[in-house]
């Protein structure tokens, strides 16, 4: 897999990422672009070249064509007549049904069953209900959330993941942070949950219950936000995990304007919290915590907030104040080509690659394409990671940051044993290769 730097000079130098995502194309992560199921182009030296017909033979496609993103329906299970045939509707190499064996209920699986460790199939877990989602901060409103949810579950497994997302502004309350909130503000679904360092995005969440051997999964989300939730789980399904059938299921709407419950959410709690509102911050609160305990709640998020005279609506809390985030936008103050977001729904990470009116079109590490409201985005730093791994499995590439030195250090022939002939001016190797400590003094401030 092409590295993120990589991807990154060669979207840079052309267009090609942008020019094909405007024409509908599906990546395969290694310079081809496919429509319909069909190879339609290659980036050839960073510009997008299109092929010709007799070019784009079944030797030239994905091994599973079943698999591509646009031939699977909204809830992932495949047509009657590719389950009888083989094939996909879309053409292609025909795939032999059942050849990763089936699920409990007969669909076809198209990734490999999960094994234990002897190599064994792991046991069928059944349906997997999850909800994905900031609660930064928790308030009454998610109640809501949780308890369809945990409707939707039945007698099924239910998991509840707080986003790792963390900074000043809208999401002041780290992960730690969130998760002891919410166990004491729903005690009915603390058991479910779940505080996860390596679950930072959708897709991490359903790659592991993929590994854990669930069959199906329902995610439960605001009603906002279900074509968003749906359209990513779905295109995916049987690509970066596999099962029977992928469900986006909506807790409902909320209406901003009304008062109570129905209209509460984290945005107006960050407002109140700015405001030093109390009466108002008190309202998002469920009684299962007192006013004492509201109070340092919202004390904390002023203190975390850094609220002193001049703060602005927009950053702490953008749906109220649009016209103030569209003109920083629309300056070019904010979310430029070629920088690093992250989309506040779902975790995702991903290179600004097209700007439109009120939204962006990215492209994550792996390839993967998204669209994000101005509202949903916020720019990604990571300049303070001295991890090595930014992810299990994923090496830190951030520019400037320690992390990136030790990834690129440890394959620096003869860099473990103290030599520095590969080295920067002044370089010495990092605490933990060779016991001396590493200044870089290029290192971004």
């Amino acid at each position: 897999m092409k590295s993120f730097l990589s991807f990154f000079t060669e979207a840079r130098s052309s267009n090609a990422a942008e020019t094909a995502a405007n024409m509908g194309l599906e990546g395969d992560g290694h310079g081809n672009w496919f429509k319909k199921g069909q190879l339609f182009a290659r980036t050839v030296n960073g510009r997008l070249e299109y092929v010709k017909k007799r070019e784009a033979s079944k030797k030239d496609e994905p091994k599973q064509k079943a698999q591509k993103p646009q031939e699977q329906p909204s809830q992932s299970k495949p047509k009657a007549q590719e389950t009888d045939s083989g094939q996909s509707s879309a053409g292609g190499e025909a795939q032999s049904a059942g050849e990763f064996g089936a699920f409990g209920d007969g669909t076809p699986r198209r990734m490999p069953q999960p094994t234990r460790a002897d190599g064994t199939p792991k046991d069928d877990l059944g349906p997997l209900t999850v909800t994905f989602g900031r609660f930064n901060p928790p308030t009454v409103g998610h109640k809501k959330l949780l308890d369809q949810a945990k409707k939707a579950a039945g007698k099924g497994a239910l998991r509840i993941y707080p986003s790792r997302t963390q900074d000043e502004k809208k999401n002041p309350y780290d992960a730690d942070e969130k998760v002891d909130i919410m166990k004491q503000m729903f005690p009915d679904h603390a058991e479910n949950i779940v505080n996860d360092s390596n679950s930072k995005t959708i897709f991490d969440v359903l790659k592991q219950a993929h590994q854990d051997g669930y069959s199906s999964v329902k995610i439960v989300v605001g009603g906002d936000r279900v074509k968003e939730f749906e359209k990513l789980s779905g295109d995916y399904n049987g690509k970066l995990y596999d099962f029977s059938g992928v469900e986006t299921v909506s807790a409902g709407k909320r209406d901003e304007d009304a008062e109570g419950v129905e209209g509460m959410s984290a945005s107006k709690m960050r407002k109140a919290a700015a405001d030093n509102d109390f009466k108002t911050f008190r309202t998002g609160v469920p009684d299962t915590l007192d006013d004492k305990a509201a109070k340092l709640m919202m004390n904390t998020l002023r203190k975390k907030m850094k609220i002193k005279e001049g703060w602005s609506l927009w950053e702490i809390a953008p749906k109220f104040d649009w016209k103030n985030l569209r003109e920083n936008y629309v300056s070019g103050a904010l979310f430029k080509l070629d920088q690093l977001v992250e989309n506040l729904n779902t975790g995702l990470v991903g290179k600004v690659i097209r700007r439109g009116t009120s939204y962006l079109i990215c492209v994550t590490e792996d390839n993967v394409m998204f669209k994000s409201w101005l509202r949903d985005v916020k720019e990604y730093t990571e300049v303070k990671n001295d991890n090595k791994e930014r992810v299990k499995g994923k090496p830190n590439t951030l520019t400037g940051t320690g992390g990136y030195f030790k990834y690129a250090s440890d394959m620096t022939p003869g860099f473990d044993k103290g030599q520095k002939t590969n080295l920067q001016d002044g370089g010495k190797p990092y605490k933990g290769v060779s016991g001396k400590d590493f200044i870089n003094k290029y290192r971004k401030k």
